[in-house]
């Protein structure tokens, strides 16, 4: 064999390695994540419990990662405008939805096509039972008279928190007909979430708002609401004078969660990069301080929980709101 086709070869095997190399790190290695700010959509007003636990984990993740991000309140249809904006955006780990209990209700209702099937979840990070939540003067002293007062002047209080047939809406009719009053005796008006509930409830447009603890706190701090019960087997730690309605008598216990999920799409190592990075933030001393201050209960499942999570639910929920009326 001659120099030059010993040359010949060897400079062919070495284009044959350079290229194999870079087909591994361009197309076989793990891609970069991420290229641009991760936006998480919340469906819910801002200054409520989804939205101020969606802030603090955007600002978290932010903080401990370097990537920016964004929050983004996409507001209306009960809840749907949201949550079918995080299922249709791209599936590339840039939109993080922050889904809620209305998801498991949406079909059923017939209000948008969209549920637990579009996405892939993350994680679930917090489950807050419901409470019972009126003006700091009004007149009753426990649920048990707010309750008898609705049975016995049926129609003449209202009451809201989220849309119609959302979770403090299912939470007032289970308390209700737990208690054995027709829940119509307590009209529902919707809203967008606890926040303007709670407004609209100070300023004497509804009597009752059912929504959850955290929710309520700023409020009840400042002297504005009071919460007569918790529809929870034991007592919230951060509010530990407000009974459960179990003690007073009322055997129901009714909740909300939240999650964070991508849509169905989105590649499985890109889901782990997000799940990884956000398991971070949820076990830092920062987050547990945040949630344990405010209230809202801590509950993470992983991705895999998760999914039979959601998948129960959505039975569960149909099942409920075929009960109600609702589907």
């Amino acid at each position: 064999m001659s120099k030059t086709t010993s040359l010949i070869i060897v400079i062919l095997i070495i284009a044959v390695v350079v290229g194999g190399l870079y087909y591994y790190t361009t197309v076989t290695a793990p891609p970069k994540f991420p290229t641009k700010p991760i936006t998480f959509i919340v469906s819910w007003a801002a200054g409520g419990g989804t939205d101020r636990t969606a802030r603090m984990l955007a600002a978290l993740l932010e903080n401990m990662t370097g990537w920016k991000t964004i929050v983004e309140n996409k507001v209306g249809g009960g809840g749907t405008i949201g949550h079918l904006a995080m299922a249709t955006a791209p599936p590339d780990g840039h939109t993080i939805g922050v889904i809620t209990f209305e998801l498991s209700t949406f079909v059923w209702m017939g209000l948008a096509n969209v549920s637990y099937k579009d996405f892939k979840p993350i994680m679930r990070y917090n489950w807050d039972a419901a409470a019972i939540i009126v003006r700091a003067d009004a007149p009753w002293k426990d649920a048990i008279e707010l309750t008898n007062y609705i049975k016995a002047n049926p129609g003449k209080l209202k009451a809201s928190g989220t849309a119609k047939g959302g979770v403090w809406d299912l939470a007032r009719i289970g308390w209700l007909k737990t208690a054995g009053v027709d829940p119509n005796a307590l009209p529902w008006v919707p809203s967008t979430g606890a926040a303007p509930c709670l407004q609209d409830l100070i300023a004497g447009g509804v009597d009752i708002c059912t929504c959850s603890l955290p929710e309520a706190g700023p409020l009840i701090e400042a002297g504005k609401v009071k919460a007569l019960a918790v529809m929870d087997d034991k007592r919230n730690p951060a509010f530990p004078d407000v009974p459960t309605l179990k003690e007073l008598g009322i055997d129901w216990k009714f909740g909300a969660w939240r999650g964070l999920a991508v849509p169905k799409g989105t590649p499985d190592d890109i889901v782990k990069i997000l799940h990884d990075a956000l398991k971070k933030v949820i076990d830092s001393p920062q987050w547990k301080e945040f949630m344990e201050k405010n209230g809202f209960g801590m509950a993470y499942l992983p991705p895999d929980e998760f999914a039979k999570f959601l998948e129960e639910d959505f039975k569960v929920i149909g099942e409920l709101l075929k009960a109600a009326g609702y589907a």
